[in-house]
């Protein structure tokens, strides 16, 4: 009948719309094609994933969540959630904000990297590191893949994520696994950083008036993270580094995007991030001529 002709014309366009929305637009890659090097009998073994978590991460990878072509800037945010390294936080500190970027045309990058706090892990700090420095790796060999500039990948890391996101910026990398791929010999070095109540764990660091800018953000009643926060700001100052800081004067741990506050400073954070990127000219494509330093 024609009514039924009709309805399911709608229903596929519907689905076609969908299909292509900038929200659904999702790839996962696995950051090694086998499995992690030396781990690779441990790769079949499945996540678990409930509510906000994830845990068992065996096979460490990347889920992509990439803008409209129309609104895409050409940057890229690849994001490690936090969790204290024995889970992932991987709705409010993840996908969440790989969304809200995708809506304003930042191709994000979601990392599920290896646990090494997590009951019977097998892993290592280094494990994790090495897991971090791959997807910034992988996610710059494959920029043309997605559309993105290869000089405006940025991290950003939550809590636990934070740290790792501290180490992939301002310390040397882990020594490579396995034998070396194209991946290996491009740069793990982030463009810009967001560390967003980063934790206490770092590795050396070697902060120069040259080393990435950053954007930092804490409350100063999260006894876990305020300092640690206040600490690579002291560090840029001291490089002549270009850093920004919004210290809160409460919220607690893992604020995230200010979704669950009553605070009103807090509700506009990602305010604040948009005004950071936008004055680096990373919300522009192209980018401005002046962006300051």
């Amino acid at each position: 009948m024609k009514w039924q002709r009709t309805f399911g014309l709608v229903a596929a366009l519907l689905v076609s719309a969908l299909l292509h929305s900038p929200a659904l637009a999702q790839q996962r890659t696995y950051l090694w094609e086998h499995g992690a090097p030396g781990l690779e009998a441990r790769a079949d073994i499945p996540e678990i994933s409930k509510d906000y978590w994830t845990k068992h991460v065996n096979n460490p990878s990347i889920t992509a969540y990439l803008p409209d072509p129309k609104n895409a800037t050409g940057t890229a945010i690849v994001i490690l959630p936090g969790g204290g390294h024995r889970l992932l936080v991987t709705t409010t500190e993840g996908s969440d904000v790989a969304h809200w970027l995708a809506d304003r045309g930042v191709a994000a990058f979601v990392v599920r990297y290896r646990l090494f706090r997590e009951e019977g892990s097998p892993y290592s700090e280094d494990d994790a590191r090495a897991d971090a420095e791959r997807a910034m790796r992988m996610v710059r060999h494959d920029a043309a893949q997605y559309g993105i500039d290869p000089h405006r990948i940025g991290v950003w890391g939550f809590s636990a994520g934070g740290e790792l996101a501290r180490m992939v910026t301002l310390s040397p990398p882990v020594a490579p696994r396995g034998t070396p791929d194209a991946i290996d010999a491009v740069s793990e070095k982030p463009d810009f950083a967001i560390l967003e109540f980063p934790g206490p764990l770092h590795a050396e660091e070697h902060v120069t008036a040259e080393s990435p800018p950053v954007l930092l953000a804490a409350a100063n009643d999260d006894t876990c993270c305020s300092g640690p926060t206040v600490d690579v700001l002291n560090a840029y100052r001291k490089a002549g580094a270009s850093v920004e800081m919004h210290l809160y004067a409460a919220g607690g741990h893992a604020f995230n995007m200010g979704e669950d506050t009553p605070l009103v400073s807090l509700q506009h954070w990602p305010e604040r991030v948009i005004d950071w990127l936008s004055d680096r000219g990373l919300l522009y494509h192209p980018a401005p001529v002046f962006v300051p330093k």
